[in-house]
């Protein structure tokens, strides 16, 4: 059965220079549970594609049910770089609550 992240969590995201962060934060620690074995720092990389074009990084904060995931050099040149890309990573988090996984 398919379910879209955001039935099952929240999201915040932010930018800081040539990165951002998308937190994840689940509304059950059962979810949470789940989500440790399926949500990878893999998977979020191939979600958002050639969007980051560094590594994604994981942190787990069981005390939160919460997964936070850096995704390195994903705001092309960094948040107001420049005039022509205007990148910020604070749709980030409403961009991952529209991903479909298995449950």
């Amino acid at each position: 059965m398919k379910i879209v992240l955001g039935d099952i969590a929240y999201a915040r995201s932010g930018d800081k220079g040539l990165d951002s962060n998308v937190g994840v934060i689940f509304k059950t620690a059962k979810d949470y549970n789940w989500a440790l074995d399926i949500l990878t720092a893999e998977v979020v990389k191939k979600y958002f594609g050639n969007i980051v074009k560094g590594d994604v990084i994981r942190y787990e904060l069981p005390n939160l049910n919460a997964l936070n995931f850096i995704l390195l050099d994903s705001l092309g040149g960094g948040g107001s770089q420049t005039l022509i890309n205007d990148a910020q990573g604070k749709t980030y988090g409403q961009a991952i609550l529209m991903m479909e996984l298995e449950k």
